[in-house]
């Protein structure tokens, strides 16, 4: 396909600051993909965060996280979205500018307005890209913690249209561990990967065997640094 914003149209200003979610070719992408991108109809759509790593699929969380989720699902039954830093992104324009290209790492910024900021803004798209989907999905699961869940619970508040959320509350409490930088731990620790797939088995009325998920993934999602 085209680029989304043709190489003469883009803008100077750095991607790799903490800047980027107020960098226009950001914001002008991801204005494209909530106005003029045509998302395909799926049985399920799944949120992922973005990595640290591009192209997103590429990158090994997204690697563990797609073993799990085609493990359940036929490909052409999921769509996958990544959000984030990127703001909304479907997994398939991973390879488009300025998804590709960006670096900077949220969970290194500390300035309480950018990370208030991030919040807001990315809770508006996801909430604007709910709306737009609305017919697209049957199910829709969301697998993230930090601010992009927060930013996620947000979005489902301000639409209404249901969106299944994990890992599970008591799953995070249960995995909290207060001496690393982000309390959370890593997406690709067993709990979490069980939760999801126990998310995406209980529509298909499947019963979801334990996750042996031996590979650990450190400092490869976007939002914390481990």
């Amino acid at each position: 396909m085209k680029p989304i914003i043709p190489e003469n149209e883009r803008s100077a200003e750095p991607l790799d600051t903490e800047m980027i979610i107020y960098h226009p070719d950001m914001k002008r992408a991801n204005e494209w993909i909530l106005t003029e991108y045509q998302p395909p109809v799926r049985d399920f759509c799944i949120f992922v965060p973005c990595a640290k790593k591009k192209p997103y699929h590429e990158s090994p969380s997204h690697k563990i996280f797609d073993r799990l989720i085609f493990g359940i699902l036929e490909p052409e039954l999921v769509h996958i979205v990544v959000f984030g830093t990127c703001g909304i992104t479907p997994r398939e324009l991973d390879t488009q500018y300025p998804f590709m290209d960006y670096q900077f790492m949220m969970g290194k910024c500390n300035v309480s307005k950018i990370k208030r900021d991030f919040i807001k803004m990315e809770s508006e798209r996801i909430a604007r890209y709910l709306e737009k989907t609305k017919n697209n999905y049957k199910y829709r699961i969301a697998y993230c913690i930090g601010d992009f869940r927060t930013a996620m619970e947000k979005a489902v508040e301000m639409t209404s249209i249901p969106v299944t959320i994990v890992p599970k509350i008591e799953t995070i409490e249960k995995n909290i561990q207060p001496a690393k930088n982000f309390i959370y731990g890593s997406l690709n620790q067993k709990d979490y990967l069980q939760d999801l797939a126990e998310a995406i088995s209980k529509p298909l009325g499947k019963l979801v065997e334990d996750i042996d998920e031996k590979e650990e993934v450190i400092n490869d999602n976007d939002w914390y640094v481990l």
